[in-house]
């Protein structure tokens, strides 16, 4: 009862930005000494706090030693890119604009805002309700279940697809598995020019890797009893021929 009174059909805002957050192995800082990159180097605490391990010749850490509280304001970029190869792969962009601080050796961020941009546009997310979700549970292992299914399992994605209304698959040349949390699977659909997604929703939220392979099975089971697409049977006997 409890995952059924929680589904939704997509992650909140703030659920979505600490996923990208969690996830991110590099991030850009722009602050008064310029920008940088840094990778490997930052660690999220349960409050969406992040703190960065610099080198010690970095600008950043010379500019808040040298600020006059200590405080230096800056703008952290994070992006989410899609571990399948597809056409646009920044699947969304995290922005936190706030302060650091000297902790010891490292620089502690504060956030003041935060702004997640996904392909519906941008969203100013509540800075308490940044710092109480949670990152989605699947985020961490995302990138490996997406390109198993898509190296592995192409026939399940093409079976999947007899769950996508007719219409959105017109003009397909190549379906890919561009996104899956505790919500649901998002499928990327490939035409010759452009490109559009189509989210595929659990009956409920998995939690772990076991109930999405469940959530999963359900999924492929209400398409195998579905009708294969118009758009990809005339696909597939041109192909043929």
């Amino acid at each position: 009862m409890g995952d059924s009174q929680t589904w939704t059909a997509a992650p909140a805002a703030a659920e979505r930005a600490r996923s990208v957050l969690a996830a991110a192995w590099s991030c850009a800082v722009t602050a008064d000494g310029g920008r940088e990159e840094f990778v490997g180097a930052h660690t999220v605490g349960e409050d969406g706090r992040v703190v960065l391990d610099v080198p010690a010749d970095s600008t950043l850490l010379a500019a808040a030693v040298c600020a006059p509280r200590g405080e230096p304001s800056a703008v952290l970029e994070f992006a989410d890119v899609s571990p399948v190869p597809v056409r646009n792969r920044i699947r969304a962009r995290l922005w936190m604009a706030g302060w650091f601080s000297v902790e010891g050796e490292r620089l502690a961020f504060r956030p003041t805002r935060v702004v997640l941009r996904q392909t519906s546009g941008a969203t100013v997310v509540d800075l308490d309700e940044f710092a109480a979700a949670a990152p989605d549970p699947l985020a961490m292992a995302e990138a490996g279940l997406l390109t198993h299914l898509a190296d592995c399992h192409g026939d399940a994605v093409e079976r999947l697809t007899r769950l996508v209304e007719p219409d959105s698959l017109h003009g397909a040349v190549k379906v890919q598995p561009i996104a899956v949390d505790r919500h649901g699977l998002t499928l990327r659909i490939e035409r010759a020019r452009t490109h559009g997604d189509v989210r595929l929703t659990f009956h409920q939220p998995a939690d772990t890797v076991s109930q999405l392979t469940e959530r999963m099975h359900i999924l492929l089971t209400r398409a195998s009893a579905a009708s294969c697409p118009r758009a990809l049977q005339r696909q597939r006997t041109d192909d043929d021929g």
